[in-house]
């Protein structure tokens, strides 16, 4: 253990600043919790106004403890935070936790202050959690260092989970709920603002921790990409996952987006993508969290998901509840295939379409053990969900015995829903490492990250060109951006005269650096026939621009030929603000973002991505030569995709798009019909 994380996830020696000897009061719990729970290392109440607090002795400040100490809890107000800060670092403490609040969350004067304790403890080395944070705590060594009422309570069971939370009123949660049911942690560390120490950079801690087998998150943000990626790449190579719950699924924080793409790339589209690329499991719901580690712990993820799993029930209502909520997030009840038929047909069992039925065969254990190893024969499934009915209550022992006993042997992951509330049963299966579920919408939603999980695809450095920009491009620079990447598509610049050699029909827009959407404000006009009525729609389009939008600059006109296609898409590119560049591919034109027909990846992709992300869009579908209509230039579509991801090394680049890219027969290639780009 390094001595950082000695100091942060096992400190011996601690000093509670501003302890309380009112043992009523919050800033009483750190020490009331550590001491009821089996702390039993020595602590430093630090009280000037105290020689005792709650039984042990206090110190005036922190010069007056003698020797070493390993951690600093600071619970004194926002306004002392920065002296104490700056006395923890003289005594060159290796981690100070900060609890108060009214730091960078709270505004200017508040990121002004958090930069001042940030500066204070890195000018000493030291390393800084929170502010805003609830503290750690670390079952397995009897460390209650938080002041989360959940530790009032008596007993908590420690297991192999470490929980990260950014929301230190979620530690208790999480560790409440998972205590009612025998689901313990290993330990529970609450980051605050993490204006220093950040989740992934504790999450790579506990992944070095022998009594950590899986590592959950409960995100607000992703704060340091960079550090989560790490930690990530580290869990594959220990085979230990990480799972994540981040907030954040409302679209609203899309409004202010200049660009089609930037309304569709959102941030949780985005967060999407990340923990998709570095392999992180992400759920949606607070049970699910709780449910999901048992299912992953020890595993890597598979090889290749089918996106379909094999349902054996004790209750039919319950198993068709389960396969409807997993049909509800695109995981299938799959009917076995012949392997899982053969060995179904050897044990006497018969399964009706997509469930595998076993009211009839009771709870015997060897029934179901046969059941559960027929269905973790099929090659086409990636797990097998075992749905309990009443028994489950009222028998635990027989109702689950089986599927404990099954779930031993060597084979693809099993997975439990309990129909009836069976607290009993439930114990049971987590004490034999068996996910559990007590609902079927968890069940789903777990079951979703499982199959969704994906090693991630090592992308090799795709060089980038160098692009001169003007400060404010409009779309003929973002169509250079566009052709320095390989996407070239005819056009011309005019201001009064018509371009000589344009082929006709031709399409006339307006050029602004101000107009990112030029057919609201009438900038667009299509199929001109020939050069005199190119010469006519312009100054009419002047005429009309200038009345809506006269504070607009106007550079001049875009000619380009009328291009015809199969279908039209939107290509875009974004630097997200928490996760760094992507690339997006989706059902095009005006109504791009009505529809959000969309896929996203980190940027840059490869080929094989690219052509994954063109199987995500529904609208595209079509192109492949479904129902025999016609096919459409895929893999021009695939390398323009490709090239646009390549803007992740052109730094000076925010957002671009290519909206709408119309896609051809196959060797027509694709055609850019509009472009626009927005710098940083």
């Amino acid at each position: 253990m390094t001595p950082l994380a000695q100091a942060l996830l096992n400190p011996r020696r601690i000093a509670l600043i501003g302890a309380s000897a009112d043992d009523q009061r919050l800033t009483a719990r750190p020490q009331r919790y550590l001491r009821r729970h089996g702390f039993a290392g020595e602590l430093f109440p630090v009280n000037p106004r105290a020689a005792e607090v709650l039984g042990e002795r206090a110190f005036g400040s922190l010069v007056d403890i003698p020797g070493e100490i390993d951690f600093a809890y600071i619970l004194l107000g926002t306004d002392n935070v920065e002296a104490q800060v700056a006395a923890c670092a003289a005594r060159k403490i290796p981690v100070a936790c900060v609890l108060a609040d009214g730091f960078a969350e709270a505004g200017p004067e508040g990121a002004a202050l958090q930069a001042r304790i940030l500066a204070a403890a890195q000018g000493s080395g030291m390393r800084l959690l929170g502010p805003n944070s609830m503290g750690i705590v670390n079952l397995n060594a009897r460390t209650a260092l938080t002041t989360n009422a959940a530790l009032e309570a008596e007993n908590l069971p420690a297991g192999r989970v470490a929980l990260v939370s950014q929301s230190g009123s979620m530690m208790g949660a999480l560790l409440s709920r998972g205590a009612a049911r025998g689901l313990g942690f290993s330990h529970l560390i609450g980051t605050g603002n993490e204006a220093d120490l950040t989740a992934g950079e504790i999450a790579s801690l506990l992944l070095e921790d022998a009594d950590v087998d899986v590592v959950a998150l409960f995100l607000e943000a992703i704060r340091a990409p960079a550090q989560l990626a790490a930690a990530a790449a580290k869990a594959r190579s220990l085979r230990k996952p990480i799972v994540a719950l981040k907030l954040g699924r409302s679209p609203f924080g899309a409004e202010l987006a200049t660009s089609h793409t930037g309304a569709l790339a959102g941030s949780d589209a985005a967060a999407d993508a990340f923990f998709r690329a570095h392999g992180i499991l992400r759920v949606s719901m607070m049970e699910s969290l709780l449910e999901l580690p048992l299912l992953v712990a020890g595993r890597s993820p598979p090889a290749r998901a089918h996106r379909a799993v094999g349902v054996m029930t004790t209750t039919g209502g319950g198993g068709a509840l389960a396969v409807d909520a997993l049909g509800v997030l695109g995981i299938e009840a799959r009917k076995p295939d012949a392997a899982a038929a053969g060995r179904l047909e050897a044990a006497k069992l018969n399964a009706h379409g997509r469930l595998l039925d076993m009211t009839l065969a009771g709870t015997r254990p060897d029934r179901i053990m046969a059941g559960l190893d027929a269905l973790r024969a099929a090659e086409d499934t990636d797990l097998v969900l075992a749905v309990v009915g009443s028994s489950a209550q009222f028998r635990p022992k027989d109702a689950v015995g089986g599927i404990i006993e099954g779930a031993k042997l060597a084979g693809k992951p099993v997975a439990t829903f309990l129909a009836p509330q069976a607290e009993a049963s439930l114990r049971l299966l987590a004490e034999a490492g068996i996910a559990a579920f007590r609902t079927a919408d968890t069940a789903a939603d777990s079951i979703a990250a499982y199959c969704a999980w994906r090693a991630p695809r090592e992308t090799a450095d795709i060089a980038a060109p160098t692009i001169a920009l003007p400060a404010r491009p409009d779309e003929a620079d973002a169509r250079g951006v566009f052709a320095a990447l390989g996407l070239d598509s005819p056009f011309a610049v005019m201001q009064d005269t018509p371009p000589g050699d344009m082929r006709y029909p031709v399409a006339l827009k307006i050029l602004s650096p101000d107009l990112a959407h030029k057919t609201e404000v009438g900038g667009v006009a299509l199929n001109i026939a020939d050069a005199a009525a190119l010469r006519e729609a312009a100054a009419a389009m002047r005429a009309r621009v200038a009345a809506a939008a006269p504070q607009a600059k106007l550079t001049g006109m875009l000619v380009q030929p009328m291009a015809k296609g199969l279908a039209e898409a939107i290509l875009g590119f974004r630097r997200d603000p928490e996760v760094g560049p992507v690339v997006l591919l989706g059902a095009g034109g005006v109504l791009s973002e009505l529809h959000r027909d969309i896929a996203l990846r980190m940027a840059p992709v490869d080929l094989e991505t690219a052509r994954e992300m063109i199987a995500e869009v529904r609208a595209l579908k079509p192109l492949s030569g479904w129902r025999n209509l016609p096919l459409g230039d895929l893999e021009a579509l695939a390398r323009a995709v490709v090239a646009a991801s390549r803007l992740a090394g052109v730094a000076q680049v925010a957002e671009a798009e290519i909206n709408p890219l119309i896609v051809g027969r196959p060797g027509e290639g694709v055609t850019v019909a509009d472009a626009w780009v927005v710098l940083r």
